[in-house]
């Protein structure tokens, strides 16, 4: 069994307040895992209006599996906020 995690960082500079940022995160989470179907959720952060900090997770049978698993996430949180990633922490066990 291998767990793939990844950490990813925004930055939305537009963000004035937690419920602004909410409905960015609500989104982007809802849309995540409708998608792939992994756990996804807000991780850090949640007292701070413009950093984002998203952690997801899915299990599988092989390690690259799940690095594609986890580059598409990326991908598809990148293409789906307007956000700047500011960084990205990945791991497979």
């Amino acid at each position: 069994m291998i767990v793939g995690t990844v950490i990813v960082e925004l930055y939305a500079p537009w963000v004035h307040s937690l419920k602004e940022k909410r409905r960015i995160v609500k989104s982007l989470i809802a849309k995540t895992q409708n998608k792939f179907h992994v756990s996804i959720a807000e991780i850090e952060e949640q007292d701070t209006h413009q950093i984002i900090v998203l952690g997801a997770a899915c299990v599988t049978d092989s390690e690259v599996l799940a690095g594609r698993m986890m580059d598409q996430v990326i991908d598809f949180i990148q293409a789906n906020t307007e956000a700047d990633i500011t960084a990205i922490q990945r791991e497979m066990r």
